[in-house]
């Protein structure tokens, strides 16, 4: 390696989460590329001149989710009914639109819940009988 591209690597092992997420956007503007993992398993195309520093700022950001999206995916007959006051009070939702919902799967029911929030609805769900997914 030349001693520019030693020194570039050793100013991006120091840089913050927040650092990198912010050196990842900004190459991403004035690169015109997309730094975001690929849904299709391929391997993710960078500018030459970023020396991987968005793979590795993408990696980081994904390992720190801090936003979840509760999936009411499948509700037995025979419980819909304790499956229903369940949604109705995580959502608010009118019991027309609650019935809607629960009949109507598989259904996002909360998105940009925090870890915790997550967890506690799927909790309540699952006690109820639904099966649920958090994503």
């Amino acid at each position: 390696m030349s001693a520019k591209t030693d020194e570039i690597l050793e100013q991006l092992k120091s840089l913050s989460l927040l650092e990198a997420s912010e050196l990842v956007s900004q190459i991403e503007e004035v690169f015109g590329v997309d730094a975001s993992a690929p849904t299709g398993g391929g391997m993710m195309m960078a500018a030459p001149a970023a020396g991987g520093a968005p793979a590795a700022a993408a990696e980081e950001e994904q390992e720190e989710q801090t936003e979840f999206d509760v999936i009411l995916d499948e509700v037995p007959s025979d419980k819909k009914i304790a499956a229903l006051k369940v949604v109705r009070t995580i959502t608010g939702l009118g019991l027309k639109e609650a019935k809607e919902m629960v009949e109507e799967l598989p259904k996002p029911l909360k998105e940009g819940a925090s870890k915790e929030d997550a967890e506690d609805i799927r909790k309540q769900l699952e006690d109820s009988g639904a099966k649920v997914s958090v994503k």
